[in-house]
């Protein structure tokens, strides 16, 4: 397993899934100009199931549950088949922290620090952009767009990273997004395949993620299958509990 892998992790399983047939988010409207989607919310809770298919070949299946406030804070648990917690995280503003009592690998880094021992620029903006499928960072002058058919094809350069993102013209939000790092220190890709009604707003309701990692021992490969359910928005303030 990779060393740190729940760090690896924690940067893109804040969600979950079960047999609940869900509101699919449908539209007859088309985006004509570039006007992507944000999903808009004050607090928001989900659960569901999540595989993980680590590069040693293990592959880990369980529940996980998911608290955030926007711009604020991404909380989550996941609890394989036996049904005591193996991981928890709390993704704030400032840094990572993952108490991962499966394997022992537990995080506690500023992002700063995460980039200087992984070459990753990250933020929580951009996490939660990742995790909503939104666009990764804002729009600007500087990105690449093109319209292909039913889809516009934007592309972007921030911090040393490549971001290539297909975005629907039909619901104005990200259905393919794929990474990687201008010094080839590693890649991510994602796929959004189906999108749920949440408070009138599409919602990625499965999420497929590969991750790919290269280090001394080669390139390390990790997959996670997301299948969200029981997706929920408020305005009424959730706790975050986390302590090492």
């Amino acid at each position: 397993m990779i060393r740190n892998t729940p760090f690896f992790i924690l940067v893109f399983v804040f969600i979950v899934g079960c047999a609940k047939q869900p509101n699919l988010y449908t539209s007859d409207e088309i985006m004509e100009e570039f006007h992507p989607a944000y999903f808009e919310f004050k607090y928001l809770q989900a659960k569901g199931r999540i595989v993980l298919e680590e590069p040693s070949g293990k592959i880990t299946k369980g529940t996980i549950t998911l608290r955030a406030k926007k711009d604020s804070a991404l909380w989550f648990s996941i609890t394989p088949g036996l049904g005591l917690e193996a991981i928890r995280g709390l993704v704030t503003a400032e840094k990572v922290q993952i108490r991962d009592r499966m394997n022992g690998d537990d995080v506690n880094m500023s992002f700063s620090e995460i980039k200087d021992l992984h070459g990753l620029s990250l933020t929580l903006p951009l996490i939660q952009n990742m995790v909503y499928a939104n666009i990764p960072e804002e729009f600007s002058y500087r990105d690449r767009l093109i319209r292909i058919g039913k889809y516009f094809e934007l592309t972007q350069v921030r911090e040393g990273v490549r971001y290539h993102s297909r975005v629907s013209t039909n619901i104005a939000k990200v259905s393919e997004l794929s990474t990687n790092s201008l010094d080839d220190r590693g890649n991510l890709e994602f796929s959004y395949p189906v999108f749920e009604d949440v408070d009138g707003q599409p919602f990625p309701n499965k999420m497929l993620m590969k991750l790919a990692i290269k280090n001394k021992d080669g390139e390390q490969n990790t997959i996670i299958h997301i299948d969200f359910s029981k997706i929920e928005t408020s305005s009424t303030p959730i706790s975050f509990p986390f302590h090492y």
